[in-house]
């Protein structure tokens, strides 16, 4: 306040007095009630008194730093006259001055008298301007500090927040060891007193009422004990698919061998923000990652090369270095890292801004790659507004997999950036590594770094976009299980291949779901039947993926210790909707088969010839009752089918939800037993998302041959043939078999023995009966088979 008066008091030689101030014919209306005061209007500077106007005076000189005692002379007239100011003469720097007394203030931030005056001699300065300009420095400087100081305890404290919240999460899904159910962590529930009350009563009451009988009837009788300890069950398993219940979960108790149980929920990885101060470095990494992603796009020889063993494109990785420098600061492991480059292109159903909007939100993100990606999420928004995707800059999580135990999921926090060129009429999505100047990440294993990579979308006539994909990575050299070891090596794995065959088909799939003139719905009775329906296939297809690959850290146990066994098995607790309840087994198997992928899928999406298979239909036949087209193959479609027609009733009619896919990466069949009533559900137009699903399936995958060493990946210790053509249509697949079954509604359940071999051998049966059906359609691929792991394995050591 009173600074603000001292400047109005100090506004020039000739000051406007207040009568010809508020005299003016330029009125403003506020200033109407100084006409209610009394006598003139006073200068400001009357308010404040002499003393603190002289100390306000000598404030301003030091924190200007280059005031000076001069004082231009005045009038005798203006001497006389009190009321005027005096008007200061500041003096200012040279370059010169401030660059002396910086060199100085490095060396000594307090310089003593002597240093002083030595400095203002050869300045030209009064010793106290030199005294003036250190201690502005001084403030300075500490002024500094403290902003830098307060910066970083801003992100210790948002780390506090986030391991608070971590710890509360976890206190939350703390389990009871004797129940199963949630611990009571604090005051018991109100509910749960008045429970406590009445069992209390009720013991009292009993003990009352025995000791009655015991004296009338003349003999004792004993109160009701404690119940007996609860043993934990095994799981002796009926391995049919159609099969809801099970046996006693309490016989046979022995042999028992444990297996991790997973929590039904995992959250995601603690990652640091990009702070304030690091958002134009960010602006700046992601302007110059686009220029690289539209290079790595659109050149070819000698950055891209043509691989002699799939005739795909890989990058030349000492071009790459050559042609995009990195910054020094992003880490380079050349021993540790292997690099992983891809690129591919390819035409897909969905116009430029629906796909710039599903790859700028993590769930749309999730649900066009249900296959690839097991989780996502977007954890901070550093530029961009909504509804306006140019310029977008988020920093995103994501875990990316492949379906099964044996490979291990890639997690990554990284930068998304969204840029429109208008006079091209082409988007750019590119993601780059945040490690760059973010070391606050928890470190995957193995570890996995997204390089400048993603995809330019141009425009096409018709609804339909051009995309040309490029995936670059680098990927901690960390051994793979032998029989995905060329798959994973080679790029099929997470390539630009398979990224942009799964776009293809979910943008097909999206299309049929968006259709609204279907003529014939067959026994669907509406478009939004039909709408829920496939919602309830997408949410079984994702169930299906996570659940058998090691997504959210889920751990899987073998049963043998041999290396060229890939029997896994784990167990999960389920408690949220949309799974059944309790406690699930899950069991995987991959096998190497001598047919091509499509063979294999051909095979078991068809309900009639997969009926033929005693180990996967236990008798029991198959129809058709609704089927929904949802992509350009005929095999990728949705299927209601009834089980064992001839002997269901109208009042007991089992059926079963299936969903068949494929493309170019793979092929996918998921099915799932359900109720007759869920399916009215979803047929009414109700939300299906509460519909529990135990879905299990196949998942296939193309073996592309390597031609330089004419041999492939094996399941053991024999080659695996060559390719028939050289083209690899007659290369085999990994045939990779998921089962899921409701183990025991008890969170204590443990497996036995017999458990163990029963849905290994059902395993092993399931994969032999499919190879004996396709060498009975394709004898020239089965006699070429060597060495394939058909047979049952023998059961688990003890």
């Amino acid at each position: 306040m009173y600074g603000d008066c001292q400047v109005l008091t100090s506004m020039g030689g000739n000051g406007v007095s207040s009568d010809s101030l508020f005299s003016s014919p330029i009125r403003n209306p506020n200033f109407n009630f100084m006409s209610s005061m009394g006598g003139p209007f006073h200068a400001f500077s009357s308010i404040i008194p002499k003393e603190e106007s002289g100390l306000l005076r000598g404030k301003d000189e030091m924190e200007s730093g280059s005031g000076s005692e001069h004082i231009e002379g005045v009038s005798g007239n203006e001497q006389e006259n009190e009321q005027q100011p005096k008007k200061k003469r500041y003096h200012r720097h040279t370059a010169r001055q401030i660059q002396e007394m910086e060199a100085l203030f490095k060396e000594c931030p307090h310089p003593d008298d002597k240093q002083r005056m030595k400095l203002s001699q050869e300045l030209g300065l009064k010793p106290r301007q030199v005294k003036f300009w250190f201690q502005n420095r001084r403030t300075q400087m500490k002024a500094q500090q403290d902003r830098s100081d307060n910066v970083i305890l801003r992100a210790e404290n948002e780390n506090l927040k986030n391991e608070n919240y971590r710890l509360q999460a976890a206190l939350r899904s703390v389990i009871c060891p004797n129940c199963g159910g949630p611990a009571m962590l604090g005051e018991i529930a109100f509910d749960e007193q008045q429970l406590r009350i009445e069992n209390a009563r009720l013991k009292e009451e009993l003990d009352r009422v025995c000791c009655l009988a015991s004296r009338y009837g003349g003999r004792a009788i004993q109160a009701i004990g404690p119940p007996p300890p609860l043993l934990a069950p095994s799981l002796d398993l009926d391995m049919s698919i159609y099969a809801r219940n099970f046996p006693d979960p309490m016989a046979n108790c022995t042999d028992m061998i444990p297996v991790p149980l997973m929590p039904e929920s995992s959250h995601f990885p603690e990652g640091g923000l990009v702070l304030e101060e690091e958002k134009s470095l960010a602006l700046e990494l992601a302007i110059s990652s686009v220029d690289e992603l539209v290079k790595m796009c659109q050149l070819g020889e000698p950055l891209w090369i043509r691989s002699n063993e799939n005739g795909k494109e890989v990058i030349n990785v000492e071009e790459y270095g050559r042609m995009f420098p990195w910054p020094m600061n992003l880490k380079q492991h050349p021993g540790e890292f292997r690099t992983e480059a891809t690129r591919d292109s390819a035409v897909v159903i969905m116009n430029s801004i629906n796909l710039v909007d599903a790859f700028l939100d993590a769930m749309k993100w999730m649900e066009l790659f249900p296959s690839i990606i097991s989780r996502a999420k977007t954890v901070q928004v550093l530029s961009g507004v909504s509804g306006h995707a140019n310029g977008s800059l988020h920093l995103m999580y994501a875990e990316l997999q492949v379906l099964s135990p044996l490979v291990p999921t890639r997690e990554t926090h990284f930068l998304r950036y969204c840029q429109q060129n208008v006079d091209e009429g082409t988007w750019a999505i590119v993601d780059f590594p945040i490690d760059s100047f973010n070391d606050n990440l928890q470190p995957s294993v193995p570890r996995y770094r997204r390089r400048p990579s993603g995809c330019i979308i141009q425009d096409m006539p018709n609804g339909y976009s051009r995309v040309t994909w490029v995936e670059h990575a680098d990927v901690e050299e960390k051994p793979v299980h032998h029989i995905f070891h060329h798959f994973v090596n080679s790029g099929m794995a997470f390539g630009a291949t398979r990224w942009l065959a799964v776009l293809q088909r979910q943008c097909e799939r999206v299309a049929s779901l968006m259709a609204r003139n279907i003529s014939d719905l067959g026994v669907i009775p509406s478009p939004e039947a039909r709408k829920n329906l496939m919602n309830l296939a997408q949410r079984m297809i994702r169930t299906f993926s996570v659940n058998i690959s090691t997504s959210s850290g889920q751990s899987w146990t073998a049963l043998s210790d041999s290396s060229d066994d890939t029997v896994r098995i784990t167990t999960r607790k389920i408690t949220e909707p949309g799974q059944p309840n309790g406690v699930i087994l899950s069991a995987v198997s991959t096998t190497w088969l001598p047919h091509p992928h499509y063979h294999v899928f051909d095979l078991l999406r068809d309900e009639r010839r997969r009926a033929q298979l005693d180990v996967l239909s236990n008798g029991n036949s198959l129809h058709e009752v609704a089927h929904i087209a949802n992509g350009s193959h005929p095999g990728n479609c949705i299927s209601l089918l009834r089980i064992n027609v001839a002997s269901n009733s109208s009042q007991n009619v089992e059926l079963m939800l299936q969903e068949s896919c494929t493309d170019q990466s793979g092929s996918h069949v998921v099915y799932t037993t359900i109720d007759v009533d869920a399916i009215q559900l979803a047929m009414s137009g109700e939300d299906p998302s509460c519909i529990p699903l135990l879905p299990m399936g196949f998942a296939i995958v193309p073996v592309v041959p390597n031609n330089d060493c004419n041999i492939m990946t094996t399941t053991d210790d024999n080659p695996m043939p060559p390719s028939g053509d050289g083209n690899g249509h007659n290369s085999g697949c990994l045939l990779t078999v998921g089962l899921q079954v409701l183990a025991s509604t008890i969170p204590t359940a443990k497996l036995n023995l017999s458990s163990v071999t029963a849905i290994n051998n059902h395993l092993c049966n399931t994969v032999h009966q499919i190879n004996a059906a396709l060498s009975s359609i394709c004898p020239d691929n089965s006699s070429s088979m060597v060495g394939s792991s058909t047979e049952p394995a023998a059961p688990p050591k003890q």
